[in-house]
């Protein structure tokens, strides 16, 4: 179909220059205006067969905008008319043309409310160590014991806070962390399973009063500071409303973070039960971020310490 494009002015009215030319010429005027930034002060009309376009300076812009629209649909042999164009406002606020000088987008905000607090589980009796076998959170890595090296990497995280969760062996356990900015709780009931160390965990002061609470073993050697930097900042653009959880390749692992809508449902698990089955039943997004080997890397035998490059002391 014939096309005349004309760009002397942007047209705010159906009595200026383009308009009144395109009546003059004994066309008719199909609209003036449209519901659609950048483009909304064009005129579209007609003489004869030919279409007349009335483009406003968005029309130059490499980038799309409502002239594009227009035009799209007379390429395409349709017949926009007045209806369809002002239809157009649905979804019609398109990116800034490049000669803007102060695009409108804003830079989404994460919620600033969206806090983590970390909770470290260390109270199991590691039966896969041997009867009568050595704790292997007192086994060294990098020169220290395994459960201060955990929870030295949860304390330098961006966490708002980190609980350890002790049990079996308590004594010895909260001693490797002296001096760290960690607040131990003791879960007597620790021989039951995982459910009441979760549970312990997540009814601490610390762990409750935050948005978030990410999950992590003691037991994990790979685990960094970066790593649950990594999930606290996915947590953070999920606005707190997704369960976030460490992968490697695809498969899942851990840790994870939980939001606070599934807090009762931590505080509901019994026996020897993670968080796993929650994360699989809410229906909540999840996000995965993949860390690497990491997210499986736990030291559970005598052999997965050595292998891993720790020392198991007497």
């Amino acid at each position: 179909c014939p096309t005349l494009a004309v760009g002397a002015s942007a047209v705010i009215d159906a009595a200026d220059v383009i308009p009144q030319a395109i009546r003059e010429a004994g066309g008719r005027i199909l609209s003036v205006g449209m519901p659609v930034d950048p483009g909304n002060l064009m005129v579209l009309g007609s003489i004869g067969e030919t279409y007349v376009v009335g483009a406003p300076g968005c029309a130059r812009s490499p980038k799309e905008n409502g002239f594009d629209w227009v035009l799209d649909r007379i390429l395409a042999g349709e017949e926009p008319s007045a209806h369809e164009v002002t239809g157009m406002g649905v979804g019609g606020l398109l990116m800034e043309i490049q000669s803007r000088p102060q695009p409108r987008d804003v830079p989404a905000r994460k919620r600033a409310d969206a806090s983590v607090a970390i909770v470290l589980l260390a109270a199991g009796r590691a039966r896969r160590m041997g009867e009568g076998g050595q704790q292997k959170l007192l086994a060294e890595f990098d020169g220290m014991p395994l459960m201060r090296r955990s929870a030295s990497i949860a304390v330098a995280s961006r966490a708002l806070s980190v609980v350890a969760v002790t049990g079996h062996r308590r004594a010895e356990i909260e001693a490797a962390l002296e001096g760290l900015n960690v607040q131990p709780v003791f879960n007597s009931d620790y021989a039951s399973g995982m459910a009441s160390s979760l549970a312990a965990g997540f009814a601490h002061a610390h762990a409750n009063g935050a948005e978030g609470v990410l999950v992590m073993l003691a037991d994990m050697p790979g685990v960094s500071t970066a790593d649950l930097d990594h999930l606290i900042s996915a947590f953070e653009q999920a606005e707190g409303r997704a369960i976030v959880r460490a992968v490697c390749g695809g498969k899942r692992g851990n840790p994870v973070i939980l939001p606070r809508s599934l807090y009762h449902a931590v505080l509901s698990l019994e026996g020897d039960v993670g968080a796993r089955h929650i994360v699989e039943t809410a229906r909540l997004p999840v996000v995965d971020v993949d860390i690497g080997e990491s997210a499986h890397l736990d030291v559970d035998t005598p052999e997965a310490i050595a292998a891993a490059g720790g020392i198991l002391k007497e």
